[in-house]
């Protein structure tokens, strides 16, 4: 009985020491929330911002999502000079849905990108193609995602946000639509995975290494993006939005990641499937991290995301040895037991509390995510109020990208060296 109480005490001092650090660091993080930047809203451009901003849409085979995003930038104002959709030779009726609108709006202009170079994949490609192919005059580039439902007063919201807090970058987080049940639960956790081991959209990272970005909605003053040699630093990277964005913030350059869930929408994917294949590859942040920073990101979600839940469940389906271990029995030297108060043992009721409240911090942090997700659409939508029972799931997606270079993206494959 001893042998066992001393093996399941050990055990959770284990833990404890596993787990206790990373929670600080967490608990860091959430704390600096109250304090972030309030969410954009959309604004009137002003007219000093005529022509001032040159959006580009990367597209390959995205016919199947792309009109809400063709219909939302042409509902921006006077402030988008030109709307380039550059275009990977898609063969899905893209082009022509651009082509239609271009008759509505004329400052929409397909371009086609040249072939993909071996050295570059093919998102970065099309955006560098797009800032080397729009207009010089334009003092914002815009980087837009195919798969985005722009709001009115979006791109004005952006760039009076850039100038008035001084920023050379920003980027927004989006609201996502949800449709189906499967999405609904996974989704959410894996958006957890990044809130976790960065601040909040509004908080500004102090050291390039934590700046996070979204290439969804990505605005860089040209000249910036010009003095960095456009996308090109980013290249080969199957996350450039974060890679380009810390290269920019190494360069002392002030970058700004914000939360944009009322001015742009966006639809990624279809499904719990695909959720986890397409999403779960680019989540690890592998390509614009070092490899110690990507150690430590792996440990604290696997400390403070996948175990508490784990934990908590292992010891509701085997009670009696975690029982064994939270008491300390007193035996004679004849082996009958003495009539003694059981002793409470620290190291298991204090990994037990610990867990306890790290899942009661998850479950109260869908109330500060819930506002990111459109539902109203979503069947099943209640899910979402379960996702922290997939955060095991999501963790385990990003350990899984983490050692693996995808082959394949958005219709592309590529081959590893």
């Amino acid at each position: 009985m001893a042998d066992w109480s001393n093996l399941i005490n050990g055990i959770f001092l284990g833990l404890l020491l596993l787990q206790v650090p990373a929670a600080a660091i967490l608990l860091s993080r959430l704390l600096k929330g109250p304090s972030r930047h309030p969410p954009l809203i959309p604004r009137t451009p002003t007219p000093d911002m005529l022509g001032s901003v040159s959006v580009v849409v990367p597209t390959l085979n995205e016919a199947e999502r792309i009109s809400p995003c063709l219909a939302g930038l042409s509902r921006q104002s006077y402030e988008v000079r030109e709307i380039a959709i550059v275009d990977s030779n898609s063969q899905d009726g893209t082009r022509e849905l651009v082509k239609a609108a271009q008759q509505q709006d004329p400052r929409f202009q397909l371009l086609t990108d040249d072939p993909l170079p071996p050295s570059w994949v093919g998102r970065p490609w099309a955006l560098h193609n797009g800032f080397l192919q729009t207009s010089e005059r334009s003092k914002w580039f815009l980087g837009v995602d195919a798969d985005t439902q722009p709001q009115p007063g979006l791109v004005a919201s952006l760039v009076q946000t850039a100038e008035t807090e001084g920023y050379d970058l920003v980027s927004l987080s989006p609201q996502f639509i949800l449709k189906y049940p499967g999405e609904s639960w996974l989704q959410p956790a894996l958006l957890m995975t990044l809130l976790y081991r960065f601040d909040s959209a509004g908080v500004d990272a102090q050291v390039a290494e934590r700046v996070m970005a979204n290439g969804q909605c990505f605005l860089c003053r040209r000249s910036v993006l010009a003095a960095v040699g456009g996308y090109t630093s980013a290249r080969n990277s199957f996350c450039d939005d974060v890679t380009l964005a810390r290269n920019i913030a190494a360069s002392g350059f002030k970058v700004g990641f914000l939360d944009g869930a009322k001015v742009f929408k966006v639809r990624m994917y279809e499904g719990a499937r695909e959720t986890w294949q397409e999403w779960g590859r680019s989540l690890d942040l592998k390509d614009a991290s070092p490899a110690a920073q990507l150690w430590c990101d792996l440990w604290l979600l696997f400390s403070v995301q996948a175990l508490p839940l784990l934990i908590l469940f292992a010891c509701l389906l085997f009670p009696n040895p975690v029982r064994a271990g939270l008491t300390e029995l007193f035996v004679r030297p004849e082996g009958s037991l003495v009539n003694l108060p059981l002793q409470i043992s620290v190291p298991v009721l204090a990994n037990l509390g610990l867990n306890a409240f790290l899942l009661a911090i998850r479950f109260a942090l869908l109330f500060a995510i819930a506002p990111s997700y459109d539902r109203s659409q979503a069947k099943g939508g209640w899910l979402f109020w379960l996702s922290p029972l997939a955060d095991p799931l999501a963790v385990l997606r990003i350990f899984l990208s983490a050692f693996r270079t995808p082959t394949q993206w958005r219709g592309r494959s590529y081959h590893q060296d």
